[in-house]
C-alpha cells in the first residue's frame, strides 16, 4: 500500500459532506489501494454534530481510513494537505442580497486561503464547492499566492451532470451514452449549458446531440433553463438543497483530477481563465471544458463558438467580473 494522503473536507457536519465522506473513505475517489487520513473541519457550534459523523465513520470500519481527525481549528485542519475539498460556506438566507452573501464568504475563504498558504503542501489540490463557488475559489486562490493558481478549481460538475442527464432522459439513453457537454461560466443561473459539441451514442454510433434530438428550440430554451434552475427546483421539492447529487459530482471532479479524463472526453470545471482561447477576460474563475492528465488540466481548444453561444458565454463572464469586483472591495477591507 502507498503512503496515506491527507484529505480535508470543510463544512464536514453538513449534509453534502454526509453524502460525500463515505465515498472518499471507501476508495471510490482516490482508488482502492490509497490509504487516507481524513480531516474534518467545521465551526465550533457544529462540533457536537461532527462528533456524531466521526463516530459513524469509525463504525463504517473502512480499511482505507488510517485516521479521522475532527477539528474546528484551521492550523490543525490545513496542515500538510494533499487535497482540500472546501464545502463549507455561509449559505444564502431569505432576504439576503448576493452582495451580503459575498461579503460573508470573502471572510471565510480569505482565511482558508491564508491557512492553505501557511500550512498545506504547495502541491495541494483545492476544490471549492461552497457558493458562490467561483468567486469563493478566486478569493482562496488570491489568499494563497505561493500555491499555483492551476491547483484551484471549483465545482461545476453538478451542472455538467445535470445537463448530461437531461439529454439522456430526452433521448431515452443512459447518461453514460452522452459525452462532452460543457458548462461555461459561473455556477449560478447565468451559467451556459452548451451541447453544441456534445455527442450521444445511439444504436452503437456516436452522433451530435443537435442531430440526434432535432429539437433546436428545446435545446436553446427549456433545456438551458432546466439546468440553470435545477438547484432551485430541488430545494423547492425537497425543502433542502441538493446533497446526494452534489456529493456525487464532487467525487467525479476529484477522481478526474486524480486519475485523468477518459480519452476523447472532456469535463467542465471552474478554473483560472488566464490565457484561455475563448476570449474570456483573464483573472476570473470561469468554468471551461477541460481534459486532465497527470493531475494537470488543459482547456479544450479549437471548439467553434456560434453567436448564440458567444452571447451566453459573455453574459456569465460579465456576472463573474461584477462578483469579483464586489468581493475584492470586501477583500481589501477584510
Amino acid at each position: 500500500q502507498s503512503e496515506p494522503i491527507r484529505v480535508l473536507v470543510t463544512g464536514a457536519a453538513g449534509q453534502i459532506a454526509y453524502s460525500l465522506l463515505y465515498s472518499i473513505g471507501n476508495g471510490s475517489v482516490f482508488g482502492k489501494d490509497q490509504p487516507i487520513i481524513l480531516v474534518l473541519l467545521d465551526i465550533t457550534p457544529m462540533m457536537g454534530v461532527l462528533d456524531g459523523v466521526l463516530m459513524e465513520l469509525q463504525d463504517c470500519a473502512l480499511p482505507l481510513l488510517k485516521d479521522v481527525i475532527a477539528t474546528d481549528k484551521e492550523d490543525v485542519a490545513f496542515k500538510d494537505l494533499d487535497v482540500a475539498i472546501l464545502v463549507g460556506s455561509m449559505p444564502r438566507r431569505d432576504g439576503m442580497e448576493r452582495k451580503d452573501l459575498l461579503k460573508a464568504n470573502v471572510k471565510i475563504f480569505k482565511s482558508q486561503g491564508a491557512a492553505l498558504e501557511k500550512y498545506a503542501k504547495k502541491s495541494v489540490k483545492v476544490i471549492v464547492v461552497g457558493n458562490p463557488a467561483n468567486t469563493n475559489c478566486l478569493t482562496a486562490c488570491k489568499s494563497a499566492p505561493s500555491i499555483p493558481k492551476e491547483n484551484f478549481s471549483c465545482l461545476t460538475r453538478l451542472d455538467h451532470n445535470r445537463a448530461k442527464a437531461q439529454i439522456a432522459l430526452k433521448l431515452g439513453v443512459t447518461s453514460d451514452d452522452v459525452k462532452n457537454v460543457i458548462i461555461w461560466g459561473n455556477h449560478s443561473s447565468t451559467q451556459y449549458p452548451d451541447v453544441s459539441h456534445a455527442k450521444v451514442k445511439l444504436q452503437g454510433k456516436e452522433v451530435g446531440v443537435y442531430d440526434a434530438l432535432k429539437d433546436d428550440s428545446w435545446l436553446k430554451g427549456e433545456f438551458i433553463t432546466t439546468v440553470q434552475q435545477r438547484g432551485a427546483a430541488v430545494i423547492k421539492a425537497r425543502k433542502l438543497s441538493s446533497a446526494m447529487s452534489a456529493a456525487k459530482a464532487i467525487c467525479d471532479h476529484v477522481r478526474d483530477i486524480w486519475f485523468g479524463t477518459p480519452e476523447g472526453e472532456f469535463v467542465s470545471m471552474g478554473i483560472i481563465s488566464d490565457g484561455n482561447p475563448y476570449g474570456i477576460p483573464d483573472d476570473l474563475l470561469y468554468s471551461f471544458p477541460v481534459t486532465i492528465k497527470n493531475k494537470t488540466w488543459k482547456v479544450v481548444e479549437g471548439l467553434t463558438i456560434n453567436d448564440f453561444s458567444r452571447e451566453k458565454m459573455d453574459l456569465t463572464a460579465k456576472e463573474l467580473a461584477e462578483e469579483k469586483e464586489t468581493a475584492f472591495e470586501f477583500l481589501s477591507s477584510a
